[in-house]
């Protein structure tokens, strides 16, 4: 997730143009990514990727990115937080790896984690990172630090009702000044 250096994840009105993204860190997520086989979003994010990704390679004009990427978000398993999504929608208009969840949330999450396959990496979405973080679901944090103080906008932690121990696992200095981190939660 990209981060502000003062926490923010958006803007005030969810304005992300502050982000520095360049060729290296696409290769760089893009590789990271393709390793997992679950995304996990909230129904804002989901229907904005949504909207681009399935076609997005398609075009005539695509970028390497956009090719890989498209792939593989067409494969990928969809899991999507929302309260205003029907969960059965995927039946009713054709969606497909694609599940909804709108209630059990803690319990839900713990099922996907308990079955066989990769890592489940959590794109945007900061009102149900918010939820995950609640309910202490969150493995592992995954930031890029921007060189940017935004002063206000969407924090990536907020309400926060228990200290939370954090191993850093590495961490990377882009070219272009974006820096991440890598944390494992420590559940001991």
């Amino acid at each position: 997730m990209h981060i502000s250096l003062d926490g923010f994840v958006a803007g005030p009105n969810g304005e992300m143009d502050w982000i520095k993204v360049d060729e290296e860190i696409f290769d760089y997520v893009g590789k990271r990514v393709s390793e997992g086989d679950t995304a996990l979003y909230g129904r804002v994010t989901y229907q904005m990727m949504e909207n681009y990704w399935p076609t997005a390679g398609d075009k005539p004009d695509a970028t390497r990115h956009d090719i890989e990427h498209s792939k593989w978000y067409k494969k990928v398993r969809k899991v999507v937080l929302s309260k205003t999504m029907n969960p059965d929608s995927n039946r009713d208009t054709g969606l497909t790896n694609t599940l909804i969840i709108s209630d059990n949330l803690s319990d839900r999450i713990n099922e996907i984690k308990k079955q066989a396959g990769k890592d489940i990496a959590l794109f945007g979405s900061p009102t149900a990172t918010h939820s995950l973080i609640q309910l202490n679901l969150i493995d592992g944090y995954w930031l890029f630090v921007n060189p940017i103080i935004l002063g206000r906008g969407i924090p990536l932690f907020a309400d926060i009702k228990a200290k939370t121990k954090l191993e850093l696992l590495n961490t990377r200095r882009f070219t272009c000044g974006v820096t991440e981190l890598n944390y494992t939660v420590d559940r001991q």
